[in-house]
């Protein structure tokens, strides 16, 4: 039987077409194998956020050359779409194909033949239309992601995303409702929703369908049978309108853990960034989802470095990370992308201020997360059971004598915390309630109910 093996870096969006992809090569009679074994198909689904996610992309390209130098070499994602010319310039690559389009890629590949000038199949993502529809994936989580919307019109000065995924295009809310109600159906406790801009969802459909946005489609979702759990991955500040937050914070469904990117915490420096909200909206939408409760997890991206910021305005920045006291931070460097209006500002940071930057809000992350997490020790949550836990070397020493039993897991609350428990039996996709009790090193320790009664 034919073999295809897989590479996905960046966000989730991409892990979401990475499984659908592969679901098509399943259909279409390959097996999937692990990305270091032989395969007659490797499939690079690339990222290109970053100067980083180029390099990476090129890295693995070439290690999948170098795995079999007869398989066929498929390079797919935003990095094929932006910058076709420099993955064709890597010898043995076969196909680029960019990020439409991609629903006949099986055909595409089998009528492939192995020579040595690659096909260029990158399309005009500009003129993309309607979502494209792919395969459900298998969902080999314990969570179901679901991918509501593709593409992005805002244009933030150092975003290449527009560029990579095309204007915004929504999936139907009747599919979306289709694939959930058979997700709950199939014992998938939490849905997360995914898209590359999900707080536009529905702003593209036709007047007729103007009611149908994304707090409608919430409202659909959070009324499915045998749903417990619904998330949504990334919701930007100025896209909380006041309907979307009542059903956030009345539906028992809907989690407690939020994410709303930040960027910056400095007017100025959000301005130029063009981003369509100020440091008091944010804090605004803040007020209004903490309604849901006071164990609310808010988690945010945040950039630092970009062009003209200075320590005044990284530390209003800083300012509002404590005020809002958010239970995780994920922070990046400003990498200038080729084609965007913040590339050819002549206030560049300087790398070093950066890394220095970068560190120490990485440092002030790890406090926060701590802070909040431990606020819950002694209490009770139910922690979806994602699969047996595999301890880092080195890591997670001190609790040995919490950690009674012969195995294991690790699951999440519904406010997004990490748990580790000991217990018997088969516990993967169940929902356990664990009396929390340490936090360490990233995770909180726990003992599970049936447990704790046997103390």
């Amino acid at each position: 039987m034919k073999k295809a093996a897989f590479h996905t870096l960046g966000c989730k969006v991409n892990q979401q077409d990475s499984e659908s992809l592969a679901r098509l090569f399943i259909n279409g009679g390959y097996t999937v194998v692990d990305f270091g074994d032989a395969a007659d198909v490797y499939l690079i689904n690339t990222c290109t956020v970053t100067h980083l996610g180029d390099r990476k992309s090129r890295q693995m390209i070439r290690k999948a050359i170098k795995l079999n130098r007869e398989a066929k070499i498929v390079v797919t994602g935003c990095y094929a779409q932006t910058s076709p010319g420099e993955v064709l310039a890597i010898p043995g690559v076969d196909l680029v194909i960019g990020t439409k389009d991609r629903h006949n890629i099986v055909q595409l590949v089998e009528n492939l033949p192995k020579q040595l000038e690659p096909v260029n199949l990158v399309g005009d993502i500009m003129a993309a239309e309607e979502f494209e529809e792919l395969p459900v994936p298998a969902h080999s989580r314990t969570r179901a992601f679901v991918k509501v919307q593709e593409g992005c019109n805002q244009f933030c000065t150092y975003c290449i995303v527009p560029f990579a995924r095309g204007p915004m295009r929504s999936r139907p809310l009747g599919k979306v409702v289709t694939e959930v109600t058979q997700l709950a159906a199939e014992g998938f406790r939490e849905v997360v929703l995914t898209g590359t801009h999900t707080g536009v969802y529905g702003k593209d459909f036709s007047s007729r369908e103007c009611s149908v946005n994304l707090a409608a489609l919430v409202k659909s979702l959070v009324a499915v049978k045998g749903l417990e759990r619904l998330r949504i991955s990334s919701v930007d500040p100025n896209d909380f309108t006041d309907e979307l937050v009542e059903i956030l914070v009345e539906s028992p469904v809907a989690c407690p853990h939020f994410h709303i990117p930040l960027q910056s915490g400095d007017d100025h420096i959000l301005k130029r960034m063009r981003r369509p909200y100020g440091s008091g909206d944010f804090l605004n939408v803040i007020a209004k989802l903490r309604q849901k409760g006071q164990e609310t997890a808010f988690t945010t991206d945040v950039m630092v470095g970009f062009p003209g910021e200075t320590e005044e305005h990284f530390q209003n920045t800083v300012k509002l990370i404590r005020e809002v006291g958010f239970s995780d931070l994920h922070v990046f460097k400003y990498s200038p992308r080729k084609g965007t209006p913040a590339a050819n500002f002549s206030d560049q940071i300087d790398s070093e201020t950066k890394e220095r930057r970068s560190q120490r809000l990485i440092s002030l992350a790890t406090k926060l997360q701590e802070k909040y997490c431990s606020s819950f020790i002694n209490e009770w949550r139910k922690v979806l059971v994602e699969k047996i836990w595999q301890p880092e070397k080195g890591k997670m020493q001190a609790n040995q004598e919490i950690l009674t039993g012969q195995v294991f897991w690790e699951g999440l609350t519904d406010n997004y915390i990490r748990v580790i428990f000991a217990a018997e039996g088969q516990l993967a996709k169940e929902l356990i309630p664990v009396r929390l009790l340490d936090w360490q090193e990233g995770y909180m320790t726990g003992k599970m109910l049936e447990e704790v009664d046997k103390l």
